[in-house]
C-alpha cells in the first residue's frame, strides 16, 4: 500500500483513507485529514439528522477551489456494507427513473464519504418511504441585506409559526443565509407542507414588504430576505445540520439559540461571520445538539 493510503478500522468496518495531507480549503490550510476528523468527531450529533434520509453529496476532490460535482447515485466502488435505497428520481438531470441513494446511518459510512471529499451533505425533509417529518424555511438575503436581516425575518417567522403551534429551530446555512427547521407530524404530503410554507411566507411579505419577498424572481430580492418555501418540495434537499460548506474557511451549517438570533437581529454581535468546524465542535461540547428536538416529531400543520 502506498504511503498516502492508510487502512483503518471504523466500528468494525475496514476501509481505506488516502491523501490525508491534501489541502481541501487552500485559504485556511484545512486538509482532508482534518475533514475526516471533523466528521468523525461531529458524528454523534450529525448522524441522527441523516438517519433514514436519502443523501445528496457535493464532492470537491481537488478542494473548494478546484471544481465540484453533485452526487446522488451511489458510486461504482461503494462498499457492500454501505446502506443504499433505490428510490424514484424526480427531476433527475441524467434521465434516470430511479437512483440508488446512499443513506448515512453510521460512522463508517460518514468516514467513507469524507474520504471521497464529500464536503457538503444535503438531505430531503422526508425519510425513506415516508411523508416529510420536517418543514424547512430557507432565508436567503439579497445584498445589501445579510444575516442581520435574516435574523430579523427568522424572529417574525418564529412568532407566526408559533401561533399555529409549530416550533422552529434556527441554524445558519454556513454561507450567507439561515434556515428554520420545524418538526412536524409526518402525516402530510410534501405538497401540503410546501403550500403551508408558501402561505405563511406570503402573509409575512404582505406585512413587511420592505424586508421580505416570497417570490423567486432575482430582481425582487436586493435589500430583502427571500423566504424560500419551495425547499419543502419532495425533489429538493437542504444542507444538513453540521455539514461543512465549500467556502474560503471550513464553515459549517450551525445550529443557533434564539438568544443568538435576537442578538444578531439587533446588531449586538457579528452576524455575518460563519462558524468554522473547530468552533462548532466546541459549541457542541458545551451546548449539545440544539436541534435535538427535531428528532422527537411535531404537530400536523393547519389547513387554510
Amino acid at each position: 500500500m502506498s504511503a498516502d493510503r492508510l487502512k483503518v478500522d471504523v466500528e468494525g468496518r475496514s476501509l481505506e483513507v488516502s491523501n490525508l495531507d491534501k489541502v481541501l480549503y487552500p485559504k485556511a490550510g484545512f486538509t482532508k485529514g482534518e475533514v475526516i476528523d471533523y466528521y468523525t468527531r461531529i458524528a454523534p450529533v450529525l448522524l441522527p439528522h441523516l438517519q433514514d434520509r436519502a443523501l445528496t453529496r457535493i464532492r470537491f476532490p481537488n478542494g473548494v477551489d478546484g471544481g465540484s460535482f453533485f452526487e446522488k447515485n451511489a458510486p461504482a466502488a461503494t462498499p457492500g456494507w454501505v446502506r443504499t435505497e433505490n428510490l424514484p428520481a424526480p427531476g433527475s438531470s441524467k434521465g434516470r427513473e430511479t437512483i440508488d441513494y446512499v443513506v448515512a446511518d453510521d460512522l463508517p459510512t460518514l468516514v467513507w464519504l469524507a474520504n471521497l471529499a464529500a464536503l457538503e451533505l444535503h438531505t430531503p425533509q422526508w425519510k425513506v418511504g415516508e411523508h416529510p417529518d420536517m418543514m424547512v424555511v430557507d432565508l436567503d438575503p439579497g445584498a445589501p441585506a445579510a444575516l442581520k436581516q435574516c435574523c430579523q425575518v427568522a424572529l417574525l417567522m418564529r412568532d407566526r409559526l408559533a401561533s399555529d403551534g409549530v416550533d422552529s429551530y434556527p441554524k445558519t446555512s454556513g454561507k450567507k443565509g439561515m434556515q428554520l427547521c420545524c418538526p412536524i407530524a409526518g402525516t402530510q404530503s410534501s405538497d401540503f407542507v410546501s403550500d403551508y410554507a408558501k402561505r405563511i411566507a406570503q402573509e409575512l411579505e404582505k406585512e413587511h414588504p420592505k424586508l421580505i419577498v416570497s417570490k423567486m424572481a432575482k430582481n425582487l430580492r436586493p435589500g430583502k430576505v427571500f423566504i424560500d418555501w419551495s425547499q419543502n418540495n419532495a425533489a429538493k434537499t437542504t444542507v444538513a445540520p453540521y455539514s461543512l460548506r465549500a467556502q474560503d474557511v471550513p464553515s459549517v451549517s450551525t445550529p443557533l439559540t434564539w438568544d443568538e438570533v435576537e442578538a444578531g437581529a439587533s446588531g449586538k454581535r457579528p452576524s455575518t461571520r460563519p462558524y468554522t468546524a473547530p468552533e462548532v465542535l466546541k459549541r457542541v461540547e458545551k451546548q449539545g445538539d440544539l436541534l435535538a428536538p427535531l428528532l422527537d416529531g411535531g404537530p400536523e400543520l393547519p389547513g387554510r
